[in-house]
């Protein structure tokens, strides 16, 4: 559980528009509303980067959220992992794999290894990592084995 010192470190201003994220107070300490997922979850600096972000590609890019899912559980070398949030396709099929990390962490090539181990799992053709400070979006193209990093995420037509 995080302590109150946690829950008021997690509330920081992003590199985001602002979101529409709900919060409350409860016994287990702040929460924030996660719509995705239709539940309320403790306040972390991750999890208020999940939310604004996600609100953002909604909101801002067009992003259907019935094809947005959070926390997603996939079989990665006979483990199971999860996805921050995957996006996907109108068949249903992932097309983006979004990893979060608190505003407090560098996004190193480190976190850019975790997010390319869950691509293989679920064969996307997009990558995004953000700490809600900087954010980061790249191609994969699978056939020749190249990634390339764009300017900026693309809105959901675009994909």
């Amino acid at each position: 559980m995080p302590s109150t010192t946690d829950s008021a470190n997690a509330i920081c201003p992003l590199n985001l528009p602002p979101g529409q994220v709900r919060l409350r107070h409860s016994q287990r300490g702040d929460e924030v509303y996660d719509p995705l997922r239709r539940k309320w979850l403790l306040l972390t600096p991750e999890e208020w980067v999940r939310q604004h972000f996600t609100s953002f590609l909604q909101t801002h890019l067009s992003y259907p959220s019935s094809l947005m899912g959070n926390e997603i559980g996939i079989k990665l070398n006979g483990t199971l992992k999860r996805c921050d949030t995957v996006v996907h396709d109108r068949a249903g099929r992932p097309l983006m794999i979004v990893e979060y990390k608190a505003p407090s962490i560098t996004l190193t090539q480190e976190v850019f290894d975790q997010i390319a181990r869950y691509s293989l799992a679920l064969n996307v053709r997009y990558l995004t990592v953000s700490n809600g400070l900087h954010h980061y979006c790249c191609r994969l193209d699978a056939a020749n084995r190249r990634y390339t990093f764009l300017r900026e995420i693309p809105r959901y037509d675009e994909l």
